[in-house]
């Protein structure tokens, strides 16, 4: 299997994975500070990473010079899960996937900015058909719904969070200095750990841990382990091999995925017209399945 090939793999799992925080992470939004929240969750995932490049032999002090690209990288995306969580208190998960899906298209902005990487038309025809389709699932086919559409509260710090979320992916590219992708979301999750400990630790010390109630365990081993330590993997495991607009273009897919969660936590399942929307995703993916060649400066 051809390395472009993985990343799109993995990019399709990234996108299940990641689904599954904003249906279980709007059910305990508001158990939880998100800064604590957060902070506990990089420490579970640190532990989890850090299991899994000690059993691949791979720590060493040269995979950890320049320890402030760590910072930068930590920083970004623990940011982007603080917001995210405080922007589900009252975002809806499917509302809040819709906010998502704007990161494809920051992503490839900063991405010309920092690495000079520029699209081909086929990939801006498959962000386009990826963004219509996402947004078809979103509202469900409904139009009315579409031009009603009305950014609360929620959605707008989400918003600030994805920013965050898009810089970071070219950044991984950007900072890298040979590292594997455990190694390097091993720094990643350490520093973010790190940085949100000490600013969430008022915070930290007013949970009453033992009082929370089991869905937040939950949501906190899921996030940790599914949706923070794999994902990050897969994310940073498919930068290093896509195009930035490539990796984020799998967020069009987010959407469907809720719905999915949606449906398996027992809310009412989307009508048929959403199967429209689904099928222009599947059109966008195959789109960026074909290998190009970004045009030269």
């Amino acid at each position: 299997m051809s390395p472009g090939a993985q990343g799109h793999l993995a990019m399709l799992a990234f996108s299940a994975l990641v689904a599954g925080s904003f249906s279980l992470g709007s059910i305990m939004a508001n158990e939880i500070a998100p800064t604590a929240f957060t902070a506990l969750r990089f420490c579970l995932a640190s532990l989890f990473v850090g299991l899994l490049a000690a059993q691949r032999r791979e720590l060493t002090s040269q995979n950890f010079a320049a320890p402030w690209r760590f910072a930068i990288l930590g920083g970004l995306f623990g940011l982007y899960f603080v917001l995210m969580f405080e922007g589900l208190r009252t975002a809806p998960p499917v509302s809040a996937a819709a906010v998502f899906t704007l990161v494809p298209l920051m992503a490839a902005g900063f991405a010309y900015f920092l690495l000079r990487q520029m699209m081909t038309g086929r990939m801006a025809l498959a962000l386009a058909i990826g963004g219509v389709g996402a947004l078809w699932v979103i509202f469900r086919g409904d139009f009315g719904a579409a031009l009603a559409f009305d950014v609360g509260r929620g959605e707008a710090i989400y918003f600030v969070g994805c920013v965050s979320h898009a810089i970071y992916t070219p950044m991984v590219r950007r900072l890298n200095r040979g590292e594997s992708a455990v190694v390097s979301t091993l720094g990643t999750v350490l520093a973010g750990a790190l940085l949100l400990g000490l600013y969430a630790w008022p915070e930290i010390g007013a949970t009453d841990w033992a009082a929370l109630p089991a869905m937040v365990w939950i949501t906190l081993f899921y996030t940790a382990f599914f949706a923070t330590a794999v994902t990050v993997i897969l994310l940073q495991f498919a930068t290093l091999r896509l195009p930035s607009a490539k990796v984020m273009a799998y967020t069009y897919l987010t959407p469907t995925w809720v719905i999915a969660w949606e449906i398996s936590l027992g809310n009412t399942p989307p009508g048929a017209m959403v199967l429209v929307g689904v099928g222009l995703t599947v059109v966008a993916l195959l789109l960026l399945l074909r290998d190009d060649q970004p045009a030269p400066l």
